[in-house]
């Protein structure tokens, strides 16, 4: 789950991670608000409008202007509000605004002094072990750091055992060529950035930049959490910060109906009980010679509701031409799941396109029987060859 840069901020700051500070907005109007308590609490005129989007690069799109004046604070805060927002990291199409963030401007006085890092938190997958990758070219696409200079990317790789340890926060304020009290001030941002990693199930967090101000403070600029979802049920405060407008409605759809759900660019929809055989089945469609449109694993308990709210999620990818149900009867009885089949079919009304259904293990003949004496355009098959031949022979 990925949620905006205003409630990563605050779940930093929880941590005691020093923060620009910043306060949200719906209007232009609270922007203008919000910029004179901003005002008044730290005696500058400028501030930072920025668009609330579940993307990076929104400088790139115009969702980050400096405002120098309420004027401008009202002005730009119009601009940015209800965009279309298109960054490198969102679709042709970009996301719309809903909020902005108006921040204080911790760049002046004293810009010339100041310098940005980037800094994430991550679990490298391949040594099982949380990791923190930072450089001292912040404020730039790190993908683009590592492809030009990649000896300017350092990475810490914490001892699960013994957690994040002193000098090796230490280590990294060195490597980024800090001294004095801006060494310090480092010191114990990566300590707080790491606890607070740690202590919330998060997945990612990815702070670009981190700006070394002009009077030697360490501040997170910006932020970028994700959690895993898998974890969010010790942390119901942190899974209600969920901004339901930011994902795909199918997404959404699916996961209120509690199926593991990943859309994906091809013509064949699949739906699977059981992680590994949802790749069995996705490889067998490749090997027909179709693309699998999704991954769909509807679980254990795959009754006749819940296949029914699978179909329609297939249904709602426009580029589906087929269907391929592919359900090993273990627990599941497999007449239960056909007859779930057949009632879902009648209850959606026509169904245009060609389902193939595929029923192994526990009644898997009486499975057949019931889908081939439907009467509806629904194919069976025993065998995952015999699948894959009629996935390729209705492409066709």
């Amino acid at each position: 789950m990925n949620i905006h840069e205003y409630q990563g901020k605050s779940i930093l700051k929880s941590f005691g991670v020093s923060i620009q500070e910043g306060i949200i907005a719906d209007t232009p109007e609270q922007a203008v608000e919000a910029a004179k308590e901003l005002k008044a609490k730290y005696n500058s005129d400028w501030v930072v409008v920025k668009a609330q989007i579940h993307a990076g690069g929104r400088g790139k799109g115009g969702g980050v202007k400096l405002a120098k004046n309420l004027d401008e604070v009202k002005e730009k805060a119009t601009a940015i509000l209800g965009m279309q927002l298109i960054t490198p990291q969102t679709s042709a199409t970009g996301k719309k605004v809903n909020k902005v963030l108006i921040t204080q401007d911790v760049y002046y006085p004293g810009a010339s002094e100041t310098k940005e890092f980037y800094m994430s938190v991550l679990l490298d997958r391949a040594k099982g072990r949380n990791a923190i990758i930072y450089s001292t070219e912040g404020g730039m696409d790190i993908e683009s750091v590592a492809e030009h200079t990649p000896e300017k990317i350092w990475k810490e790789e914490i001892d699960p055992r013994v957690g994040l340890q002193a000098f090796q926060s230490r280590k990294i304020a060195f490597n980024l060529g800090l001294s004095g009290n801006a060494f310090k001030e480092m010191v114990k941002f990566v300590a707080a950035l790491y606890k607070a990693y740690d202590s919330i199930d998060a997945s990612m967090f990815e702070i670009n930049p981190v700006l070394k101000t002009s009077d030697d403070k360490i501040i997170a600029v910006d932020s970028k959490v994700s959690f895993d979802d898998n974890g969010l049920f010790r942390h119901k405060d942190f899974e209600a910060m969920r901004d339901e407008t930011e994902e795909d409605p199918i997404d959404v759809e699916a996961r209120k109906a509690e199926l593991n759900y990943v859309k994906l660019d091809g013509n064949v929809g699949c739906m699977v009980n059981g992680a590994g055989l949802a790749m069995a089945t996705m490889d067998i469609i490749k090997l027909s010679g179709g693309e699998p449109a999704n991954f769909l694993d509807v679980g254990g308990t795959a009754n006749a509701e819940r296949v029914e709210k699978a179909f329609r999620i297939i249904l709602r990818d426009k580029n589906v031409k087929a269907i391929l149900v592919n359900i090993f009867g273990g627990i599941v009885r497999c007449d239960r799941v056909a007859q779930g089949i057949v009632d879902a079919y009648k209850n959606m009304g026509t169904i245009s396109i060609p389902i193939i259904v595929r029923l192994q293990g526990t009644n898997a003949e009486a499975a057949k029987k019931i889908i081939d004496e439907s009467g509806l355009k629904v194919y069976s098959a025993i065998e995952f060859h015999e699948a894959a031949s009629l996935v390729n022979k209705l492409l066709k």
